[in-house]
């Protein structure tokens, strides 16, 4: 698996992201998806990487920055036909190493709460994330689960 930083514009890194906003807005009321469009992911203070095997995508994933100490998860996606191989786990690795490298000292995201993100939610479990309020600027929302991480040089720990 060759996971590079992606500048977005292959067309099966536009469709996988197409898919994942459908999934969103399918899933979500429109007021409480947040995942961003090409525009939002290419912002400057957004990295967004693509997981590739050959010529075959087999998924994605960014980091926002939000300041210099705190970093957000966003456009987690693994291609369908590559579902519980490891993907979302060695993207989602590739991030934290990413941050800690940049001097981050926590990550979090927001999940939707309905039975479509379990598979997500356990992810971010299994890597240490705990659920937490809402931060950046979210609020309270019944969609919306929020969930965070705080990593040290060299490790990850999660809060006591």
């Amino acid at each position: 698996m060759n996971i590079k930083v992606d500048d977005l514009r292959h067309p099966k890194v536009k469709e996988l992201l197409q898919k994942h906003l459908d999934d969103m807005y399918a899933t979500s009321p429109k007021e409480s998806v947040h995942a961003l469009d090409l525009s939002g992911l290419r912002e400057a203070n957004v990295r967004f990487w693509s997981a590739w095997q050959g010529d075959e995508l087999l998924g994605c994933g960014a980091l926002k920055i939000l300041n210099s100490k705190h970093g957000e998860i966003k456009s987690m996606r693994t291609s369908e036909s590559h579902n519980r191989k490891g993907v979302a786990t060695n993207i989602l690795q590739h991030i934290i190493e990413h941050g800690q490298q940049i001097g981050l000292k926590q990550l979090s995201l927001e999940t939707g709460t309905q039975d479509f993100f379990k598979p997500a939610r356990q992810l971010y479990l299994k890597n240490g994330f705990q659920d937490c309020g809402p931060f950046a600027d979210y609020s309270l929302d019944p969609n919306s689960l929020f969930m965070t991480l705080f990593i040290t040089k060299g490790e990850f720990r999660t809060r006591d």
